[in-house]
């Protein structure tokens, strides 16, 4: 049987002790108040799942108690009692956030059925309410990693966009830069939170499809149109909208972008209602926008509406400062994840992660320590559990090299050069593996092969 708690408020004494009866019977516990005050003072000390709520009162209204739950719980399940001919009254009341409401006599088996369902919407609220709760704690502006001065212009202008109103924001920085996370923290921690945020990338989808997928489009509006279907901002409305890689999208969908962005509202395609909304737009590109405008690939008048408020997220080899930072970041979010316990970084790590120059940014810093986390299984990421453009500090799969060689006229054996070569950096390291796979631009495991197969190492038995 449920534990679910019901609080009947209502002044007439019968009614009351026939729904404390029925109602216990079938397993919930029953709280009961006469007046609305008391109603309101049980409300807050109970926390009732399912509030029964008269609306005619002896001391205060009852859309006066309506609106005291709702300010205690928003959330709060509120099913209005009425007497016959207060229907117009009762859907005043379903404005003001009551659930529904039944009509005095009312029979007990659809009252049964109405608490179950109440039940049922009680349980999704908090599930939903539990989950954006989650969204805004792990999208706070906390979440984003850095404490170089570069980044901390960025959280200061972030915090002042998320708290704004502003209709319209533009981010842009290289692929890798954290635009995505900036977006979603936008978004979480400001007035919208509560609304949907749904985001699309302008290069995954078909120009053919692009503009249904926005706007929507009316049943036969196209061949396959067979239903209506309501487009992302619609969806949005309320919310945000995160348009990724906007500097690909087609000039056509850029001419009807701005005029929703300027008008606040559209059509659907194949429509002709015009349909109101309130979105904020976050445009993000890894392109330079403004050179994108004066080769005639983005309308000027677009750009400029959407950099009111511009964000520039600095590449990572920008604020390498903050590498040490990210790193731990990472490498405790795998620990949680994998159940290891790597402590960090070795310092000669660290030394190649501030040598490199990171042309994937944060993303890349991420992969590589989430690769060697788990492939490696030491208390510390060491050199040889980088790729081999870390170790060798270069971007690509080789080093330059100012080696002249001269191929002899009676030709080479062109595995003993290659053993020469790897004795020679032995020789150099004395013997430090690590350093002479890096020397070679060879990760430690292809130098360990290749060391067993010219008889460096003895042979696996």
């Amino acid at each position: 049987m449920s534990k679910a708690k019901v609080l009947v408020i209502d002044d007439e004494k019968l009614l009351r002790w026939s729904l404390e009866q029925n109602l216990s019977k079938e397993g919930y516990r029953v709280f009961c108040a006469e007046k609305g005050l008391e109603g309101l003072n049980i409300f807050k000390e109970e926390g009732p799942d399912i509030t029964l709520l008269d609306i005619h009162l002896p001391d205060v209204s009852g859309i006066s108690v309506l609106e005291g739950i709702k300010e205690l719980s928003p959330e709060a399940i509120v099913i209005m009692i009425t007497a016959f001919g207060d229907v117009q009254t009762a859907v005043k009341t379903i404005k003001l956030g009551a659930y529904d409401f039944v009509e005095k006599p009312f029979n007990m088996d659809k009252l049964r059925i109405l608490l179950q369902k109440a039940l049922e919407t009680g349980a999704l609220r908090k599930e939903v309410s539990q989950f954006r709760t989650q969204l805004s704690s792990r999208y706070g502006f906390d979440s984003i990693i850095g404490q170089s001065p570069r980044m901390k212009e960025v959280f200061q202008l972030i915090k002042k966009v998320a708290l704004s109103d502003a209709s319209t924001v533009l981010l842009q920085g290289e692929s890798g830069t954290g635009k995505d996370l900036v977006a979603k923290v936008i978004h979480y921690q400001s007035a919208r939170a509560e609304k949907p945020f749904i985001e699309i990338n302008c290069t995954a989808i078909p120009e053919t499809l692009i503009e249904s997928e926005l706007f929507g489009h009316e049943r036969g509006a196209f061949t396959d149109a067979k239903t209506s279907k309501k487009g992302l901002f619609e969806l949005a409305d309320g919310g945000t909208i995160y348009l990724d890689e906007i500097a690909d999208m087609r000039p056509g969908t850029q001419a009807k972008l701005l005029k929703v962005i300027e008008n606040k509202c559209f059509k659907r395609v194949g429509g002709i209602k015009d349909i109101e909304v309130d979105v904020r737009v976050i445009a993000a590109t890894n392109r330079d926008v403004a050179e994108e405008v004066k080769r005639g690939n983005f309308r000027e008048d677009l750009y400029y509406r959407l950099k009111v408020i511009p964000v520039y997220l600095p590449p990572l080899r920008e604020r390498k400062e903050d590498i040490p930072l990210l790193a731990k970041f990472f490498i405790d979010q795998f620990n949680r994840e994998f159940k290891k316990q790597v402590k960090g970084l070795a310092k000669e790590t660290e030394k190649l992660f501030l040598q490199y120059p990171w042309p994937g940014n944060v993303r890349e810093l991420r992969n590589v320590i989430e690769r060697a986390m788990i492939l490696e299984s030491t208390e510390y990421i060491l050199p040889e559990h980088l790729p081999v453009e870390l170790q060798s500090g270069q971007v690509g799969s080789a080093a330059p090299s100012n080696l002249s060689i001269k191929l002899p006229p009676g030709g080479v054996d062109i595995e003993e050069v290659e053993k020469e070569l790897i004795r020679q950096a032995l020789d150099a390291t004395r013997g430090n593996q690590t350093k002479a796979a890096r020397l070679l631009n060879l990760t430690r495991d292809t130098l360990r092969y290749r060391m067993q197969k010219f008889g460096f190492l003895p042979e696996k038995g």
